[in-house]
């Protein structure tokens, strides 16, 4: 396959299935989006193995898989137009590869069926599947400032990405056997029910067997969309709004258009914050979006430098 090929693949992939992401990429000069296409288009594979419908041990060994390809980009398949694409990637930008690790040791989480009993154990698990973003994505951006410093705030841009995700997401994560909200939150707003209606997760054994995970597929009761759910999501939501608050700080350090898609992406994503936050039982209703209109809207005033 040819090197031209394997891009617009990889652009393929994004435009696709990046509904919101992709808003921001098209702002980018040509080298730099097709480069943030490729980093999507793999870290989305990573995704759906991890979503995907493979028993849980084939899922640990694909995603084990993918780690060894990441690290291995000298001899990448010709039959693979990601790993391909993702090889050139490497050797034209300084991306951290091994951050992708990273977002694969999230994966692992999620195929194990990890839950988090604080906001520190969550932390660390935003940080995995959605810091780790962040600083791949930097790598294709460049920064003008202290590169440490513009990492932490790719990092803390990718968590506030990262709680939206988990609040939006949250009635299908629960009915797929998924609570992410740490169970301290959980017991602070009277919300047990949301994460203490299965047994505890246990560790694989040492044989390495993997425990049980709960029934998929929609066969959980419903969220009680009272008072006490309201007022997790919006403690939740005000969480989310601080690690926004932070990471916008990478803007300045970004030039115009990386600091447009920077913007463009978490300004959607933060207009779609303040809804959940507004109406809070939205989203047990369904997965709660904007519109293209209004995603379109941001990606304007992104790139006209006039968020806020």
């Amino acid at each position: 396959m040819e090197l031209t090929e394997a891009y617009r693949e990889c652009e393929r992939i994004t435009w696709t299935q990046a509904r919101n992401f992709a808003y921001g990429i098209r702002l980018l000069p040509a080298g730099k989006r097709r480069g943030l296409a490729v980093i999507y288009a793999f870290a989305r594979r990573i995704d759906d193995i991890g979503d995907g419908t493979m028993p849980a041990e084939e899922k640990i060994a694909a995603l084990e898989e993918a780690r060894h390809a990441v690290l291995d980009l000298t001899r990448p398949s010709p039959d693979d137009p990601v790993l391909l694409a993702l090889a050139d990637v490497e050797r034209n930008f300084p991306v951290p590869m091994q951050a992708f690790g990273e977002l694969i040791d999230g994966c692992v989480a999620d195929v194990r069926g990890t839950s988090y009993q604080t906001f520190e154990d969550l932390l660390h698990y935003c940080r995995c599947v959605a810091g780790s973003i962040g600083r791949l994505s930097l790598g294709i951006f460049g920064t003008s400032g202290d590169p440490e410093v513009a990492a932490r705030l790719a990092d803390s841009l990718g968590v506030a990405l990262q709680l939206t995700n988990i609040l939006r997401d949250i009635r299908e994560d629960y009915q797929n056997g998924r609570v992410y909200l740490p169970a301290e939150d959980l017991a602070k707003f009277d919300c047990v029910g949301l994460g203490g209606d299965d047994p505890p997760q246990t560790p694989p054994d040492p044989g390495g067997n993997l425990p049980p995970r709960p029934p998929l597929g929609g066969t959980r009761p419903p969220i009680p969309a009272g008072p006490q759910f309201a007022r997790l999501v919006e403690f939740e939501a005000e969480r989310a709004r601080d690690w926004y608050a932070t990471g916008m700080g990478l803007l300045p350090m970004l030039d115009r258009r990386s600091a447009a898609c920077t913007g463009a992406m978490a300004g959607i994503y933060q207009r779609l914050l303040d809804r959940i936050a507004a109406q809070p039982a939205v989203v047990l209703r369904g997965r709660m979006s904007l519109s293209g209109r209004e995603k379109a809207v941001v990606a304007v005033k992104a790139l006209a430098g006039r968020l806020g």
